[in-house]
């Protein structure tokens, strides 16, 4: 199937526009940033959109959503002009706000009204949003820090590449280990690991470096090639060789 030229080198700068503002000082706790995305397309466009370990709560044309944590790629059409604002919750820190594990939203997006209200904020900007989230600030949770720090460890640390490794360093079990992932995180200490050694290849394909596939496979943990990309297509949609092309 031929490739869309919009989505090939910096192609898509001409249709979108994206923004990544911080969150004031008291919200850090809980919100990694927002991020706002404006486009314009005359013909539709599949956006591949790629998970992170982060819930969102995403503002659209009056409706307001909360999407789960997702365990692979998914596809967002976009046509005509739009605009979206998103918050961004730092990784283990959504718990308090939902009042339930965050792996019940693994997966899936539901209305924001079911765990926030009825009164949403309107017009979705930086004001609006802040002042919504302090008016439903929920009681101070310790654990939701020590998950979002488990999960910068993971981000911070390439040599981390199995779960008994994490748990070690982390002082706990395996078993704690998932279950606090499961609790606050949304998603399992695994995948969370893999998600985060395959952002590293990315980022290497972006910067243009050469490499070796099956190399590459055998320092990020792998048995062979043929189970990386498996992994990676998962995650992304593609092989890495098709990603790679973006570039």
């Amino acid at each position: 199937m031929p490739r869309d030229t919009r989505e090939l080198g910096s192609a898509w700068t001409r249709y979108q526009r994206h923004a990544f503002p911080d969150p004031s000082p008291d919200l850090a706790r809980y919100v990694t940033r927002y991020w706002v995305v404006s486009w314009s397309y005359r013909e539709p466009y599949r956006q591949r959109i790629v998970p992170y370990p982060n819930v969102h709560l995403v503002l659209s044309g009056g409706e307001a959503t909360v999407r789960g944590v997702s365990s692979g790629y998914h596809v967002k059409v976009l046509e005509g002009d739009g605009r979206v604002f998103g918050v961004e919750f730092r990784p283990g820190c959504f718990r308090p706000f939902l009042g339930a594990p965050v792996s019940t939203l693994a997966d899936r997006s539901v209305d924001a009204r079911e765990i926030f209200g009825p009164d949403l904020p309107s017009p979705p900007e930086i004001g609006t949003v802040e002042e919504f989230l302090r008016a439903h600030l929920p009681e101070p949770d310790p654990r939701t820090e020590e998950a979002a720090e488990i999960v910068a460890t993971i981000s911070a640390s390439p040599g981390i590449m199995r779960v008994g490794r994490l748990a070690a360093e982390a002082g706990m079990s395996v078993r704690a280990l998932q279950r606090l992932f499961a609790e606050y995180v949304g998603i399992g200490p695994k995948w969370v690991i893999r998600r985060y050694r395959l952002h590293e290849v990315t980022e290497r394909l972006a910067a243009g470096a050469e490499i070796d596939w099956a190399s590459l496979a055998f320092e990020l943990g792998y048995a062979d090639q043929a189970h990386f990309v498996r992994d990676f297509r998962a995650m992304f949609g593609e092989s890495p060789t098709r990603y790679a092309e973006r570039y």
